[in-house]
């Protein structure tokens, strides 16, 4: 008798086992998925990392876990293509093993974000360091912008340093790295001068990577025009491109148009990219410009320790801010997930076909009141937020806002 009702025990484990076949399965959420041009309420079941299959209706009971996203929206996991997370403790380094990065971990999963690509914090010199202390130590998948200067966003004089900026070896860690390196950077350079530019695109050249040109200061200042459509080529990105600082040419003319050559650019393949930061963001440039037809194509953050708890915040609060500036949330989702993926040559990320690594954001949209601020404290109002309720990262729950993955309390013994 016993050995009957233990082999009856077996055989009701090992047919529950078989008929669970997926690991989780969300259920009911607005899939947003821009390369399968998905808009509409969808299941996804996940199994071992990977997305499993979509489709309009999967049997929960197919799943060992089930979140149900009914009234909520469904994304690829979130790509913030510009950020700063190569921290330490070196003084006088900046960004570059030094204190104004921060650890990705801690901003990431919070708000959606299940990839990030560090913004030129490391150079040729110093990469592997990067690698080991930030790459190597993260949930969060970090990739990297090599920066042309070998030793990175150190500040000041080493930014300045041209002797320091070497094509041949960036490109040589960039392709001993491939599985990381993701392009290469020039920031925060002064002077009328377009060697490290030119530097910059010939290290890109030899890896066949792209580049992204924060483009820094002159006086004279330095054509904007010759650098988005001489300088850079398709598929290159320019960063920080709401700004409008000393030194160098705003996007927009002195009777708030769009400059034709800004639009000339954006056609032929160079890259928008928001860069919020901490004094890189203006709503007197981004309102105007969105209205007239220069949209981002992709939104960042530049999260850094001045940003942070600025104007920026998170990648879901820039989102919001042009979710209420005549962006539909359809082009903001892309613009954070499919669009950065292809830009940075990683298109196994930032959708969610059928075998894909399952990066899932869930996300609510709130309706109210509410404020935003740019780099000046200036204030948008607005009716929309996003805020992220649950984020996935290779079909595992990384972070859960309000345990939408999760058992009540109270009956877990029934």
């Amino acid at each position: 008798m016993k050995k009957t009702i233990k082999l009856i025990i077996t055989l009701l484990i090992f047919n529950l086992n078989y008929s669970q076949q997926y690991d989780l399965v969300v259920k009911n959420g607005f899939l947003i998925d821009a390369k399968n041009n998905i808009n509409k309420t969808m299941d996804i079941a996940i199994k071992e990392g990977k997305i499993a299959s979509v489709e309009r209706k999967i049997d929960a009971s197919l799943a060992k876990k089930v979140i149900d996203a009914k009234g909520l929206v469904v994304t690829p996991g979130l790509i913030d293509i510009h950020t700063h997370n190569f921290y330490g403790t070196k003084p006088n380094s900046a960004y570059s093993n030094g204190f104004n990065s921060l650890p990705p971990d801690g901003f990431t999963f919070r708000a959606g974000v299940t990839t990030v690509v560090d913004c030129g914090g490391a150079g040729w010199r110093n990469f592997i360091t990067f690698k080991e202390q930030v790459i190597d130590r993260s949930k969060t998948r970090v990739l990297a912008l090599i920066n042309i200067v070998g030793r990175g966003m150190s500040g000041n004089p080493n930014e300045q340093d041209i002797s320091d900026m070497d094509p041949k070896l960036t490109s040589m860690m960039a392709d001993q790295f491939k599985e990381h390196i993701v392009g290469v950077k020039l920031a925060h350079f002064l002077g009328y001068n377009w060697k490290p530019t030119e530097l910059a695109v010939e290290a890109g050249e030899i890896s066949k990577i792209p580049v992204v040109i924060d483009f820094g200061a002159s006086d004279p200042v330095l054509p904007l025009n010759t650098l988005l459509n001489e300088k850079l080529r398709p598929g290159d990105i320019y960063t920080h491109c709401y700004s409008d600082v000393k030194g160098r040419t705003a996007i927009l003319d002195e009777n708030g148009k769009v400059r034709d050559y800004v639009f000339e650019a954006q056609k032929r393949g160079v890259v928008m990219d928001v860069g919020h930061g901490a004094g890189s963001f203006y709503f007197h440039q981004a309102i105007p410009a969105v209205r007239q037809g220069l949209k981002p194509n992709s939104i960042s953050t530049d999260l850094h320790i001045f940003s942070m708890n600025g104007g920026a915040k998170n990648m879901t609060n820039v989102m919001s801010k042009f979710l209420n500036m005549d962006m539909t949330l359809e082009e903001v989702i892309e613009a954070s997930t499919w669009k950065p993926a292809q830009y940075i040559q990683r298109t196994e990320l930032g959708h969610l076909s059928e075998g894909a690594i399952a990066d899932l954001s869930i996300l609510k949209i709130h309706q109210g009141n509410f404020g935003f601020l740019d780099v000046q404290f200036k204030r948008m109002k607005g009716d929309k937020k996003i805020v992220c309720e649950l984020t996935l990262k290779d079909g595992e729950v990384v972070y859960d806002l309000n345990g939408i993955a999760s058992q009540d309390w109270d009956k877990q013994y029934q």
